[in-house]
């Protein structure tokens, strides 16, 4: 069990990663089939945790990981959260959990000494629109391209080659280091030579991130201890029920893969 609280207290870097629109079925077969073979040596045994998102698209889903809600365990029973905003006076919080005092982690983590950075993929994060800033404004650094967007083949190369050259730049300095994956989001029929988008696809694209996340993680891990969390923020539906994309509470959306360690 991670002691996120301890973490804290000892100012060890985090690395939050979100592979986006990724279903849990698409991320358990890419690792049973031995499609993510980096990965597969940096995951907690067993691989990848099926969760549950609080959110059915980017937006949502994002707004509750940086208020401190990560994808729940589909039962009752709970681990104890790593992190949360300081509750009201009646409620317990485990020793384990970090509480901050603050309306989102990143400002919570500001107060202790963790300077937030945020490697934007899809257009949530992008702010080409009012919208598209949202996200962005709650860290004290953001960085987005067009070649970090789902259309780019090569996007996640360009995310991890950012991410590892702002991390050196602060080496010594606690990071809260985020990064939105685009890869595993539409549009990736073009990982299979094709227009179409499907769960075959997105393993595909799984497949061609599992090189460059591997890169990001042993480069960080290399001189330094970090936390590593990475999940999806929801799935994409590609015709089960007639249901397609989305925003909708299918399971097919809703169970996603997660998976945290410290390394």
């Amino acid at each position: 069990m991670i002691d996120a609280a301890e973490i804290i207290r000892s100012r060890t870097s985090i690395l939050f990663v979100t592979l986006d629109s990724l279903r849990y079925d698409t991320a358990r077969t890419a690792y049973d089939t031995g499609l993510t073979p980096h990965l597969a040596t940096l995951l907690p045994d067993g691989g990848w945790e099926r969760r549950q998102t609080p959110g059915t698209f980017t937006l949502p889903a994002h707004m509750a990981f940086f208020s401190g809600f990560l994808p729940k365990l589909p039962q009752p029973d709970q681990p104890p959260r790593l992190w949360e905003c300081r509750p009201p006076a009646f409620k317990t919080v485990p020793p384990q959990t970090f509480v901050f005092d603050a309306p989102n982690l990143p400002a919570g983590l500001a107060q202790h000494g963790y300077r937030s950075i945020c490697v934007g993929g899809v257009t949530y994060f992008s702010r080409e629109t009012p919208l598209g800033s949202v996200l962005p404004d709650l860290f004290d650094e953001d960085h987005w391209s067009p070649e970090f967007c789902s259309p780019e083949p090569d996007s996640t190369r360009h995310q991890v080659d950012r991410a590892v050259e702002i991390a050196d730049q602060y080496d010594g300095k606690p990071l809260y280091l985020f990064v939105n994956v685009s890869a595993t989001h539409v549009p990736h029929g073009h990982y299979l030579g094709d227009s179409h988008d499907s769960r075959a696809s997105q393993q595909a694209a799984l497949a061609y991130a599992d090189t460059h996340l591997a890169r990001l993680i042993t480069t960080l891990t290399t001189q330094h201890r970090w936390l590593i969390i990475l999940c999806a923020d929801h799935g994409d539906a590609y015709g089960e029920d007639g249901y397609h994309g989305r925003g909708i509470a299918h399971p097919v959306v809703m169970n996603v893969p997660y998976a945290a360690m410290i390394r």
